[in-house]
């Protein structure tokens, strides 16, 4: 994998990393008490982690195609400098042992295993921001049923749903400056 190559991989797990930063725990809560924002703010936060899942497969699939350039790259150089490896007959089950024991080689296998893991992370996280819809949903229809009953007061959408949001970017804000 060339220089340029190797830059674009590097920037692809940093965007991954910003990513990452989504707050999970917090994001999958349910505000029981403002089921009409919870709906109304569960499509973005569906996007959200579907779009930080498929950078995920992304920054997978990158480290895959690396692990298998370096791969080729060893294994090549072995069949051209057997000797540089200390191998006296060239097979392919030396090859194959040799490769595995190189630094590089190695290394890709590590990054690969780091991608594949976060890949899947994200791709659960995903699962359950869609259980979370699942969640929202039968909650509305226990509300329906009066199963919350009680004393009413409409609200005003648009400003429960902007408190709420300049909370969370409050708490965001908080996080990455004890990060720093």
């Amino acid at each position: 994998m060339g220089f340029l190559d190797w830059c674009t991989f590097v920037i692809l797990l940093q965007n991954l990393e910003k990513q990452l930063v989504m707050n999970y725990e917090e994001d999958i809560k349910i505000d029981e008490t403002a089921l009409d924002i919870e709906c109304l703010e569960q499509a973005d936060l569906m996007f959200k982690y579907a779009r930080a899942a498929a950078e995920a497969r992304k920054v997978r699939d990158k480290a895959k195609e690396r692990m298998e350039v370096v791969r080729a790259e060893i294994d090549l150089d072995i069949r051209k400098n057997p000797d540089k490896y200390d191998l006296e007959k060239v097979t392919e089950s030396a090859i194959q042992n040799t490769i595995t024991t190189q630094t590089r080689y190695k290394k890709s296998v590590n990054e690969y295993l780091e991608a594949k893991h976060d890949a899947e992370i994200i791709s659960g996280a995903v699962t359950s921001v869609d259980q979370r819809k699942s969640m929202i949903e039968a909650l509305v229809k226990l509300h329906g049923q009066q199963y919350f009953a009680g004393p009413n007061v409409p609200r005003d959408l648009s400003t429960e749903r902007e408190k709420k949001r300049k909370q969370s970017n409050k708490k965001v804000a908080q996080r990455m400056k004890r990060t720093r």
